[in-house]
């Protein structure tokens, strides 16, 4: 890739492990550059966001639920 920069993101363990060849770092580079160039990352996190919903609705928690924790995990993160 022509003008690129290392950047650091966090990931969970399981994740970091797909990235440990460098073609695979590589590639996921290039499709994540390519989704944040075209705004289309922002339409994954929606559907992210959204189904992450659906499975906590599917285990019976609620909106307010939901928010709370989301709350709390800011919270938890300006600390």
């Amino acid at each position: 890739m022509v003008n690129t920069v290392n950047v650091t993101l966090p990931l969970d363990a399981e994740a970091a492990k797909a990235l440990d060849s460098p073609a695979r770092r590589e590639a996921a580079g290039r499709y994540l550059s390519s989704l944040l160039k075209t705004g289309r990352a922002r339409d994954v996190l929606a559907e992210t966001i959204a189904d992450a919903k659906r499975e906590a609705r599917a285990k019976g928690l609620t909106d307010d639920d939901i928010d709370a924790e989301l709350d709390a995990w800011r919270s938890k993160r300006k600390a």
